[in-house]
């Protein structure tokens, strides 16, 4: 389900970042928790690139488990 973070909650396991309260965040049912939507990576100066991911988005295009949790 997808929820917004009420207080930091640590590394998403998957891109390494902080999930900072305000987060868009999914919450699978074995409760973990990882980015949702966009998340801000950083920014290429030299190329004026923006980097956004969708962590938990981009994981299920290729798995259909908990990053976790892969034999739940």
């Amino acid at each position: 389900s997808e929820d917004v973070l009420s207080k930091d909650a640590g590394e998403c396991a998957i891109c390494l970042e902080e999930l900072q309260q305000g987060d868009t965040i999914a919450r699978l049912p074995c409760l973990c928790i990882y980015h949702k939507g966009q998340v801000f990576l950083g920014m290429h100066i030299k190329f004026q690139k923006v980097a956004f991911i969708g962590c938990i988005d981009e994981w299920f295009e290729v798995n259909r488990s908990c990053p976790e949790h892969p034999s739940d």
